[in-house]
């Protein structure tokens, strides 16, 4: 129980050599020493007992199940001195009066013991609830009673040697200084961090409860005037908008001091731009009184006017999900804010915001302490501890390749979720036992306390730069009214919200408290509440005839890039490079350091890679994508390549990251092409998809000029992360003018492997489809994917794109691509005609379209059964649809049938999407085929068969039927 912490004290001058003698005496024959002394050896743990076989000046071995145990070589006691033969020394110290030494001993070690279950155990007593609803019970491990002490010990003077910042202290004054430290309105829950510094620095900044006297008159009228305004706020919106949905932050207004502080401290120590990420209670009060968004625009949107300017094409949202950014002068300095937009799924935006600080760090250079820019993530109780993206968000907060130096999270615990009080909302003590998982320091603290508040974010905000670690700070408050404002939270909570009603607002209370101390005189309180209220009402005026008429979404960062689909002219640059480039990155992609040992099937790898350069024919996939890559960022973009084994990839083609069989060193050949290049990044990822799929999101937000891609391992994985693809890839360009450049590469492909590594799901992105919002790809050659690639920084616009790669494809003998085909005069193909030598046109009987894999099985059927007329047309590009390109290839075809070939089953994969496109084409054309008829698996629950034969048999039949062979 005891540790190096509790022993260190006392273990100094005589004490430690008596201590040791005993400990000695006791570890050979523990009823040879005081029963007391035998208790607290007992007691101790490990790392205690070695810093008394160092003082006792033995050599100790490890027993192999914990303990120690002596050498046999261990020194004994001397007869001639008066020693039992055999028995290990134990005399006193001259001068030292043995009784009076181990009281001394016995009295310190016990108080450093409580001090200790203080430590780890005070949060249990601390008083945190502002309604009182529970009073914490008396924890026996914090009665000095536990430790032998009685009522007479109490004022006795104890040695600690400056521990609490004493040297002596009675143990009265001890429990006292505990107490205000441990119990009062922080609780802090931090020994369940290993590293001692960060352990020793929490100690130092909360023992002896400075947060009471840490604030001037200044400071305290600093602290009620960001309540007023936080209180304010809500008090006039209720008044003005009655019965108005806007999820208040009435009863956690102190949220808002807290965050303002963690922004200055974070400010002061260097902190130039800090991203936000929230969910939707006190968001708008986070806008106005955080992120600085006029009055009267909000006021505005309460109205009914449109956040954007007219010219601004989107649906746009609610104004509880808006986001929006500022620049602010604290302390002397710039400080860019942003408030990050994000649905209603709650926490999904936390690794966002942290993907968005990853790049802004990237992107300023700062990839060693990463202190730059910051996140502040807000929360709720029942979300922080129900959500799982939280956990996968902190999981990410210490990996190389997602670490952003710490994020702040502030939970303002309602102590309720919609109607879920907390015994039914997580299993452990606290909202915030999850937190301990990263072995983040969690300050719990009494929200209508506000300046222990302020206190705790400041500390949180400083901890966070020192150590380039999370900490949460969990402010234990309440919700004055139901989950919005028209609900009724007494049907549900009745004994809560009798207690809420009796309560006054925590502005009430801290104005009160000053003026009671003589801080601040109670007009000047009414004086301050009186002059924001009429600030508020000039703004609510001035809002009637408010127009917004500038949106700032294509500006800094993005200057240079346009919405797509609006007025501005679309453009896109050419995806060929010369054959010059080509080559010489070709030339990088097989080349490795000398000494450097490559596994040797890397090596014939490579190899042949060389080898496809040179004679500039047989291009693979893995080839054609590092042609991409390497040409990008010869071009001066970065690649960021994320996602789980993405640098061997999941299938053994990519190896972007080559290893020493020797020594694990690493190696990237796409990095060392020339000198001045820009860098790669590839990353395999914890093993999570919503988590870091939604930093790689966050990511391409803030930097549109990386390539920025995640893999899934298979593409179904991606099914875990389909919040994130609904709620931010799929839609938040329209809901929140936020563009994105993100690549998802989804393997995808019937192989035989099952109904789990089949399908990437192609139709719930198709469905996700409309207004040009993204592309949806399934391509069938190397050449294609990489002038995709390439295309999505060479556009005047980003958007996503979706990719369906191939498995068996990436060594196909088929798939292949000639350099000439990356090369200039080459281009992206949303539709590749018929590529064999087959009949005239006017001969053709059937066009088969397809995408992907199934159009090799297609071919490869054809050409064994010298089919010539029939034709095969991929359909490289999904969505947008490419309905001229399309019409252009069918008109070729006037005579033939049009037939829809597909591996996924009736009600998957693309047909339901392409079957009435296709049949508007055919009518636009005076196609004598009406529509498209359909050929492929048959409607099914499951995405495919479990069973190799029953795949073959399935595969060779509708291949068969495509080309009218069944």
């Amino acid at each position: 129980m005891a540790g190096i912490d509790i022993l260190a004290s006392v273990m100094t001058g005589a004490n430690a050599t008596f201590l040791a003698d005993l400990y000695a005496r006791w570890v050979e024959r523990p009823d040879s020493v005081d029963a007391s002394f035998q208790e607290l050896f007992a007691a101790l743990n490990d790392d205690a007992r070695a810093v008394l076989h160092d003082a006792a000046g033995a050599s100790w071995a490890p027993r192999p199940k914990g303990g120690f145990a002596p050498e046999p070589e261990a020194p004994k006691a001397d007869p001639k001195k008066g020693g039992k033969p055999g028995a290990p020394a134990a005399a006193a110290a001259p001068g030292v009066d043995p009784a009076a030494a181990r009281q001394q001993a016995q009295d310190a070690i016990r108080a450093l013991m409580l001090i200790r279950a203080y430590r780890v155990r005070g949060h249990l007593e601390a008083q945190l609830d502002p309604l009182h609803l529970q009073t914490p019970k008396p924890h026996p491990e914090l009665d000095p009673k536990t430790y032998g002490f009685a009522e007479a010990d109490m004022d006795r003077p104890i040695f600690i040697d400056k521990v609490l910042g004493r040297e002596t202290a009675t143990l009265r004054e001890i429990v006292g200084i505990l107490r205000a430290t441990y119990c009062g309105p922080i609780g802090v829950e931090f020994m369940h961090i290993q590293d001692p510094e960060q352990k020793s620095w929490i100690q130092q900044k909360v023992e002896g409860a400075p947060w009471t006297t840490a604030f001037d008159a200044a400071a305290k009228k600093q602290i009620l005037q960001q309540l007023t305004e936080a209180e304010g706020f809500e008090t006039f919106c209720a008044r003005k908008y009655v019965g108005t949905k806007r999820f208040g932050l009435e009863g956690g207004e102190v949220t808002i001091p807290a965050v303002q502080t963690v922004i200055e401290a974070a400010a002061a120590e260097g902190v130039g731009e800090i991203v936000i990420g929230m969910a939707h209670r006190g968001r708008l009060n986070t806008l106005v009184n955080v992120v600085k968004k006029p009055f009267t625009k909000v006021f505005a949107e309460f109205k009914g006017i449109s956040a954007n300017p007219d010219d601004v094409q989107g649906s746009g949202d609610v104004k509880y999900h808006l986001g929006t950014s500022t620049d602010l002068e604290i302390g002397g300095r710039q400080v860019h804010l942003s408030l990050q937009p994000n649905p209603s799924h709650l926490e999904v935006v936390d690794p966002v915001v942290v993907g968005k600080v990853r790049a802004r760090q990237d992107m300023a250079g700062d990839v060693k302490g990463r202190r730059s820019v910051m996140a502040i993530l807000l929360h709720g109780d029942a979300a922080f501890a129900g959500q799982g993206v939280v956990y996968e968000t902190l999981a990410m907060s210490q990996l190389i390749g997602y670490r952003t130096g710490g994020t702040v999270h502030v939970i303002t615990n309602n102590q309720i979720g919609f109607t879920t009080v907390p015994v039914h909302a997580y299993s452990g003590l606290y909202c915030t036992d999850v937190a301990k998982s990263v072995q983040a320091p969690i300050l719990h603290v009494n929200g209508d306390d506000p300046e222990a508040v302020v206190f705790a974010a400041r500390m949180a905000a400083e901890y966070r730069m020192k150590f380039g670690a999370d900490v949460v700070l969990d402010i234990v408050c309440y919700r004055r009214h139901g989950h919005n404002e028209t609900d009724e939270p007494a049907f549900t909570q009745p004994i809560m919200y009798g207690r809420i009603k009796e309560l006054k607002t925590t502005r009430t209370l801290y104005a009160e408290r000053l003026a009671a101390s003589g801080a601040l005189p109670a007009e000047d309180g009414k004086a301050m509440l009186d002059a924001f209220y009429a600030q508020l009402e000039e703004a609510y005026q001035a809002a009637q005839t408010f127009k917004p008429n500038k949106a700032d979404w294509l500006e800094g960062h993005w200057a240079g890039l346009k919405a797509a689909g609006s007025d501005d002219e679309e453009k896109e640059d050419g995806t060929a490079v010369d054959l010059e480039t080509l080559r010489e990155v070709g030339a990088a992609l097989s080349r490795v350091p000398e000494g450097f040992a490559a596994n040797s099937k890397i090596t014939r790898q490579l190899e042949a890679k060389k080898n496809a350069i040179e004679s500039g024919e047989g291009i693979d996939w893995a080839t054609g994508e590092a042609l991409a890559f390497g040409s990008l960022l010869l071009e001066g973009h970065r690649i960021r390549l994320s996602g789980e084994d993405v640098q061997r990839g999941t299938f053994s083609h990519r190896h972007c990251v080559l290893i020493d069989q020797n020594n694990q060193a690493e190696y990237m050949p796409l990095n060392n092409i020339r000198e001045g290049q820009k860098r790669m990044e590839a990353f395999n990822s914890l093993l999570s998809e919503m988590g870091v799929l939604g930093f790689d999101y966050g990511y391409t937000l803030a930097d549109p000029n990386t390539l920025t891609l995640w893999e899934g391992q298979f593409g179904d994985f991606a099914n875990g992360a389909q919040v994130v693809i609904d709620q931010f890839i799929a839609s938040a360009e329209t809901k929140w003018l936020r563009m994105s450049g993100l690549v998802m590469l989804l393997p995808h492909g019937y192989e035989g492997q099952g109904p789990e590594h089949s399908s990437a799901r192609l139709e719930r992105y198709l469905q996700l489809c409309a207004e040009r919002n993204m592309a949806v790809c399934n391509f069938t050659t190397p050449a294609n994917y990489y002038h995709a690639l390439r295309r999505q920084l060479k556009r005047n616009y980003r958007k996503p794109l979706i990719v369906m790669t191939p498995k068996s494809l990436l060594r196909h003998k088929l798939a292949i691509s000639s350099l000439a085909d990356f090369a200039t005069g080459s281009s992206f193909q949303t539709v590749i005609p018929e590529a064999d030598a087959i009949g005239p046109a006017e001969k053709v009987k059937r066009v088969v379209l397809c995408s992907g894999k199934v159009y090799y099985d297609l071919l490869q059927e054809r050409r064994d059964k010298k089919i010539d007329d029939v034709a095969v047309v991929r359909l490289e590009q999904i969505y947008p649809f490419p309905r001229l390109s399309l019409a252009r290839v069918l008109a070729e075809y006037k005579n033939a049938e049009i037939v829809w070939c597909q591996e996924e089953p009736e009600n998957m994969g693309a047909w339901t999407f392409v079957d009435r496109r296709i049949e508007k084409v055919l009518k636009e054309l005076g196609h004598k085929a009406q529509r498209p008829t359909y050929v492929g698996r048959e409607e099914a629950a499951s995405p495919a068969t479990g069973s190799a034969k029953v795949h073959q048999q399935q595969q060779e039949a509708l291949v068969r039927s495509a080309l009218g062979l069944a």
